[in-house]
């Protein structure tokens, strides 16, 4: 009989992530943890998933996003009874730039949560998988982090930290068993943009973007831009002359 497979979600609340587990549970049973900062909410969370796969063992956890030695006991008790097949790391929020800009405390804040909590809890993660040889863990960063613009150059420079960080990772487990996968999503419809969807933005449909994130993380899909046109779109801007940039109001 093959094993129940082992599933962990930090930041399990987003609408991203609430969708992504939502694939993995419906086909088959798994361990799923599921991690965030208000319990209440990541209940809920597990609440649904557990009806909609009673079959599955679905838990949720209060994490704390930030103190190293806190996510670091966290990710020992989780992977204590046994090697974790998959992880996500999905914390994160969108801030206003302008907010940023006049506000060091809200500056601060979306660096810690969008770039340096998830590299905390990779690294945690990573230590146990390298012991291993084995697992796929997956960072979800954006095509924000692939040029500086002046609309989002705060939440920009934390997903930059997260995609370099990821570079970096999969430079050390390459030849490995395990697998590091960079997911960067263009602009979703999720409660996160609700605010771009009132000026008019087009989004992508969460449960098309859950879906290739989690086929992506099946495969062990080094990079995946979601939906995939972002791939060529984010490759123009990031090779566009500053003399053209500049002029560009993005």
């Amino acid at each position: 009989m093959q094993p129940i497979k082992r599933i962990v979600i930090i930041g399990a609340t987003s609408a991203i992530a609430e969708h992504c587990a939502r694939l993995w549970v419906q086909d088959k049973a798994i361990d799923l943890t599921l991690l965030g900062r208000d319990v209440n909410r990541v209940e809920r969370v597990a609440v649904d998933l557990r009806v909609r796969s009673p079959q599955s063992n679905i838990r949720a956890v209060q994490a704390e996003l930030l103190n190293p030695i806190s996510i670091q006991l966290a990710v020992d008790s989780i992977v204590e009874p046994g090697p974790v097949d998959t992880v996500l790391i999905a914390q994160g929020f969108l801030p206003e730039q302008s907010v940023c800009q006049t506000d060091l405390e809200a500056c601060r804040e979306a660096l810690e949560i969008n770039g340096i909590s998830p590299v905390l809890y990779a690294e945690a993660f990573a230590g146990h998988m390298a012991r291993e040889n084995r697992g796929s863990l997956a960072l979800i960063g954006s095509v924000a982090g692939d040029r500086g613009r002046k609309s989002n150059y705060v939440y920009g420079a934390a997903k930059g930290l997260v995609t370099r960080y990821a570079q970096g990772l999969q430079h050390r487990f390459a030849g490995t068993g395990v697998k590091v996968v960079l997911i960067k999503p263009g602009p979703t419809d999720t409660p996160m943009t609700a605010h771009l969807k009132d000026k008019g933005i087009k989004l992508a449909a969460v449960e098309d973007v859950a879906q290739q994130i989690v086929s992506a993380v099946d495969r062990g899909q080094a990079v995946a831009y979601v939906p995939g046109k972002w791939q060529l779109i984010m490759w123009m801007i990031r090779h566009l002359p500053a003399l053209i940039f500049n002029r560009i109001n993005i």
